[in-house]
C-alpha cells in the first residue's frame, strides 16, 4: 500500500514513511492510494472477535509493512485492562431501538483521541526503525482540548521521542487544561498559545513548512512529525470503531448483516466523520453521514453550499473541541471525491491566499449525496444534555450534545429512522460546570470538587483518570504569542 501527498500524487510513500513523516512536504496530507474493500464475509467474521482483534484485521488491510503478530502486540498494549475501562474497549450504548451511541471515551484520558492516540505511539516508533531513523522524532501537536492529553499520554517516555503540545490560552476547559499542565514524562513539553485553536494549527503547520527549522533541528539530532489527525496513523485507527460499532449491532442482534445505518459524528478537524466516510467506502453499508458543528458552522455551511469560508467570527462555545475554522481533514475527502490532487492543491491555495474556495458543482452534488450538515449554539446543546438525561437516564457531554441535536435535526427535516449511532466523543466530566448548567445546577463547587458534585447530583462515578488530578502538580506554565511557536520547540529541545 502506498501513500500518496493530497497536493501531488507524484509524492509516494511506504505506510511507514506517511506515518514517521506525518505530512507531506508540501503541505497535503498523506493518504493511501486507494481504500482497500472489505472481504464479503469479513463483517460477519469480525462480529465475534475483540476490539484488538478488529482492530488487527483493519489495520492490516493498510499495513502490509507491518506483520499480524506486530499489530497484534500493538492493539493489545494499545487497548488492553491497564489503558481502557471496559473490555469492549468503545462500546454501543442503545438508547432506543434505533439510536445508538459510540463510546469512545474509555480511555485513559476520557475522551476519544484515546482511540488513536493509545495505538499512534506504537505505529510510529515502528515505523522509525523500519525507516532505520536514528534521529530523535519532535512530535508538534496543536490542540483545541482532546488531542493535546491524548498525545501526552500516548507518548509519555517513549524511547527517542519529544513531544511539545500547542494549546489556546482560555479556549480548553479547565479539566483539559489540568490534565495537559499536570502531565507526567520527561519528554513531554506544553504551552499555551495567544489566540484560538487555528492560530496554534497554522502554526504548527508553518513549522512544518520552516526550512531552517529543520536545518537546526537536524543539526541537533531531530526531526519532526505530528500526532494530529493530519498523520495517516490517527486517522487509521479511528476507522476501526466505526466498523466495530456494526459489528458490534449485528452480534447483538440489533441489526442484520446489510442492513443500513447512519452515522452522526461531532466534529471540528473533519478526521473523526472521515474515518466514518472510510468505513462506508470500504464495505460498511452507512448509508447517510451527519456532520455536526457548533456555532462555528464552517462545515455546515460547506456541506449545503460547496463554499468554505474560514472569514467568519470565531465562537469560544462550551463544546471547545470543536471550536475550529480550518478543518484540515476536509483535505483528504475532497482528494477522495476529486481524485484530482491538482484540483484539491488549487483549493488549498485558494484557502491559503483568500480564507476561502468554492468547490465544483459536480463535487458538490456528489458530497451531498454523502453528508447533511447540521449545528447548533450552546442553549441548544444544554437543552439537549438535559432532555437525553431526563429521557433516558443518560449523561452526555457538550461535543456529544451537539451529535444528538444534529440527528434529531436531520431526523426532523427528513423523516429518515434508519438505525443511527451518534459517537460520543468524551466523559461528561471533562466539563462539569457546563453539564451542571444545563442540568439546572446553578450553584456549582470549585476547581476539582465539581467533579464530585457531578457524580452526587447524577450518580455516575468519577472516571478514575480525572479523580486522580487532585494529586497532581502542574508543571508547565509557558505561554507564547503564535509567531513565536518556534522559540518553544527550540526552547524544549535545548
Amino acid at each position: 500500500m502506498q501513500y500518496i501527498s493530497t497536493r501531488d500524487r507524484e509524492q509516494q510513500f511506504s505506510a511507514s514513511q506517511a506515518i514517521a513523516k506525518g505530512l507531506a512536504e508540501d503541505g497535503g496530507l498523506l493518504t493511501p492510494v486507494y481504500l482497500p474493500k472489505l472481504p464479503r464475509r469479513a463483517l460477519e467474521e469480525l462480529k465475534n472477535m475483540s476490539y484488538q482483534q478488529r482492530a488487527v484485521y483493519v489495520m492490516k488491510l493498510f499495513l502490509d509493512e507491518f506483520s499480524v503478530k506486530e499489530l497484534t502486540d500493538f492493539a493489545n498494549a494499545a487497548y488492553g485492562p491497564e489503558k481502557f475501562d471496559t473490555p469492549a474497549v468503545a462500546p454501543v450504548r442503545a438508547l432506543d431501538g434505533n439510536t445508538y451511541c459510540l463510546e469512545l471515551w474509555h480511555g485513559p484520558t476520557c475522551a476519544f483521541k484515546d482511540m488513536a492516540l493509545q495505538m499512534l505511539p506504537h505505529l510510529l516508533t515502528a515505523s522509525l526503525r523500519k525507516q532505520e531513523e536514528e534521529k530523535t522524532v519532535c512530535i508538534l501537536v496543536a490542540t483545541s482540548g482532546d488531542t493535546g492529553k491524548g498525545a501526552l499520554e500516548g507518548f509519555r517516555d517513549v524511547d527517542h521521542t519529544k513531544i511539545l503540545v500547542f494549546y489556546p490560552k482560555d479556549g480548553v476547559s479547565t479539566i483539559q487544561e489540568l490534565q495537559m499542565v499536570t502531565q507526567e514524562g520527561a519528554n513531554v513539553g506544553v504551552c499555551s498559545v495567544v489566540g484560538n485553536f487555528d492560530d496554534a494549527q497554522t502554526g504548527v503547520k508553518r513549522l512544518f513548512s520552516d526550512e531552517k527549522l529543520r536545518e537546526q533541528l537536524a543539526r541537533r539530532g531531530y526531526f519532526l512529525s505530528s500526532a494530529n489527525s493530519i498523520n495517516w496513523g490517527r486517522v487509521l485507527p479511528q476507522i476501526v470503531y466505526y466498523i466495530s460499532a456494526y459489528c458490534d449491532l449485528l452480534r447483538d442482534g440489533r441489526l442484520e448483516l446489510g442492513d443500513p445505518v447512519n452515522v452522526c459524528v461531532p466534529t471540528g478537524n473533519f478526521g473523526n466523520i472521515l474515518a466514518a466516510y472510510y468505513a462506508r467506502d470500504m464495505g460498511v453499508p452507512i448509508q447517510k453521514l451527519i456532520c455536526a458543528s457548533n456555532s462555528n458552522n464552517v462545515l455546515t455551511d460547506f456541506l449545503s453550499t460547496g463554499t468554505y469560508d474560514r472569514n467568519r467570527t470565531f465562537f469560544n462555545t462550551i463544546s471547545p473541541s470543536m471550536d475550529i475554522l480550518i478543518s484540515s481533514n476536509l483535505e483528504r475527502l475532497l482528494l477522495a471525491i476529486t481524485q484530482e490532487d491538482s484540483e484539491v492543491r488549487g483549493y488549498m491555495e485558494q484557502l491559503n491566499a483568500t480564507g476561502r474556495y468554492q468547490v465544483s458543482d459536480r463535487v458538490r452534488e456528489k458530497i451531498q449525496k454523502l453528508f447533511k450538515g447540521y449545528c447548533c449554539g450552546d442553549e441548544e446543546t444544554k437543552r439537549v444534555i438535559a432532555a437525553i438525561h431526563e429521557k433516558f437516564g443518560y449523561l452526555i457531554d457538550p461535543h456529544t450534545a451537539v451529535g444528538f441535536s444534529a440527528l434529531s435535526q436531520y431526523r426532523a427535516e427528513t423523516g429518515d429512522e434508519t438505525a443511527a449511532i451518534v459517537a460520543s466523543t468524551a466523559s461528561p466530566f471533562k466539563f462539569c460546570t457546563d453539564v451542571l448548567d444545563a442540568l439546572g445546577v446553578s450553584d456549582r463547587a470549585q476547581g476539582l470538587d465539581v467533579l464530585d458534585q457531578l457524580s452526587q447530583v447524577t450518580g455516575e462515578p468519577v472516571p478514575a483518570p480525572l479523580a486522580a488530578l487532585r494529586s497532581k502538580e502542574s508543571r508547565f506554565r509557558q505561554t507564547v504569542e503564535k509567531e513565536h511557536m518556534v522559540d518553544a520547540v527550540l526552547g524544549m529541545l535545548e
